[in-house]
Order: structure tokens, then C-alpha cells, then sequence
């Protein structure tokens, strides 16, 4: 519960560079005067997630530069790369751009593309795309001085929408198939993660895969033990294992130990 700097300040501090935080931009007067004092020939905006005032996009000869990380058009919003591994894509990878009056949809400068292996998680891609992001960040920052690169526009009619998500969105919908359940089990980590409810409590699915082999006589939610797995019914005749689950007010268990602590009566269902 202690307030920690984030790693681009403790950096910052670390070579002597000022640090100057507002706790907002628009309509800031101080802030405008810092920038206009230094007149940067470009300013670079990462995570940031609100809109940049005009003032201050057309004050850098380079324009304001941002790192998302999707490969632009597809996946604009606050969370792209969660969204890209529950869509079930099998690459993502980075983008710089000019920044405009819009929502990520200004010029794109450079992009780099990423494969996403088929257990990664967003915990897993996301130092990935932070590494050669940072490296085409300076790739952008030398081509602009250099005039070598072609900024080009996005093609609006291919844009894909990667929202901020609710805790609803970890609510695990049987109805799907085991690998779009999965898919999003990946990509919603750490938060929402996957959850459901069992007996009408509360209960996370905190490590799960789906099944390639053919159990296919469960309806979707239904609960059973085979072969000493725990394994649920879901749609298009699919079926997931649970590996670990949390019932609501314990910790996390293995599926073995949940096995032998519920004693399952047949034809039990998850989300009732």
C-alpha cells in the first residue's frame, strides 16, 4: 500500500532528468509555458489514455508520438493487447503514430509485429511488446530527424475497437467454445481473469486448457470428473479442463483437491 514510482520516473531520476507531473493537461497554463519554454522537437506519449489538447499537438515540429500496442488499425482503445490474445490472434505487435484530435487514429509511422504463442497471456506478450517497443520508438525518433520516414494513413474501414473491460467481461459464457473461453482466459489477465459460480457461490478459474480429445457428451456449464480431471461442458460440442479454481472466501486449489473436497453429484452445472 505504498506509493511507488513509476519505472520512467525512478529513470528519470536516476540521470538527472526534471520531472514535472500535472494532474491534468488541458487547460493548463503552467504546463503550457514549461513546454513552450523547452519547445521539444517531438513529445512522446505512451499509456497515456486521454485526449492531448491541440496546443499541445501542434507544438512539437515532429508532432506528439505515441507507442500502442497493436498493429493500427486493429485493436484501438485502452486495452489492445488483452483484447488482440481473447480474440484469439495469433500476432499483435507495436505502432508508433502522430497523434491527432482522435482516438489512435492519426498517422502511422512504424510498426513491428509480434507472434503470440498459443499459451501466452497478456502477462506474457506485454513485456515482449514494451521491449521492441521502446527499440522502435528510437527507430521512429532517428527516422523523423533523418526525414526517412513515409508516414502513411490508417485505413479507418478496418479499425477493430479494444475497449477498457468490466468485471463482467471475466464472467466465463459457456455458450462459447472451449478455445474462445480460453482465449479470453488469456487475455483477461490478471483482471477480470475468469469467473463463474458454483452451488451459487462465487468462483475463479485461475488456470484452465481446453480439450482436443472427444468428450463430447456434456452440455455447456455442466461439470464432471474424468480420468481424474475436472472438466466442464461448453459449446460446439467443446469441452475445457479446470486446472485451478478458487471458490469464493478460500484460496486457490487444484483440481485434484477440489475434486476430493466437493464430491460432485452428477449433472452439476457451473453458473447456477
Amino acid at each position: 500500500m505504498e506509493l511507488v514510482s513509476s519505472p520512467v520516473k525512478q529513470s528519470a531520476l536516476k540521470h538527472g532528468l526534471p520531472i514535472y507531473q500535472p494532474e491534468k493537461i488541458k487547460a493548463n497554463e503552467e504546463l503550457r509555458a514549461k513546454l513552450e519554454a523547452i519547445h521539444p522537437d517531438a513529445i512522446i506519449v505512451v499509456g497515456y489514455g486521454r485526449i492531448i489538447p491541440k496546443w499541445m499537438l501542434d507544438l512539437p515540429r515532429y508532432g506528439n508520438i505515441n507507442l500502442h500496442g497493436s498493429l493500427l488499425p486493429k485493436y484501438r482503445g485502452a486495452a489492445p493487447i488483452q483484447w488482440a490474445i481473447a480474440s484469439g490472434e495469433m500476432g499483435t505487435g507495436v505502432t508508433t503514430m502522430r497523434i491527432d484530435e482522435d482516438l489512435d487514429t492519426g498517422d502511422i509511422l512504424l510498426q513491428q509485429e509480434l507472434p503470440i504463442m498459443p499459451d501466452d497471456t497478456s502477462e506474457t506478450v506485454t513485456p515482449r511488446l514494451a521491449e521492441i517497443g521502446a527499440e522502435l520508438m528510437i527507430e521512429t525518433l532517428r527516422g523523423l530527424a533523418t526525414d526517412s520516414i513515409s508516414p502513411r494513413k490508417q485505413d479507418h474501414a478496418q479499425a477493430t475497437l479494444a475497449p477498457i473491460f468490466n468485471k463482467e467481461d471475466g464472467r466465463i459464457d459457456f455458450s462459447r467454445s472451449a478455445k474462445k473461453i480460453y482465449n479470453r482466459f488469456r487475455g483477461f489477465q490478471p483482471w477480470p481473469g475468469a469467473f463463474t459460480s458454483f452451488r451459487g457461490r462465487s468462483m475463479n478459474v485461475t488456470a484452465m486448457k481446453p480439450i482436443s480429445e472427444g468428450i463430447v457428451d456434456l452440455a455447456p456449464a455442466e461439470l464432471a470428473v474424468r480420468d481424474g480431471r475436472l472438466i466442464a461442458g461448453c459449446a460446439d460440442e467443446t469441452v475445457i479442463e479446470l486446472l485451478e479454481v478458487q471458490p469464493e472466501g478460500k484460496k486457490k486449489i487444484a483440481a485434484r483437491d477440489f475434486i476430493h473436497g466437493y464430491r460432485l453429484q452428477a449433472g452439476e452445472k457451473l453458473g447456477a
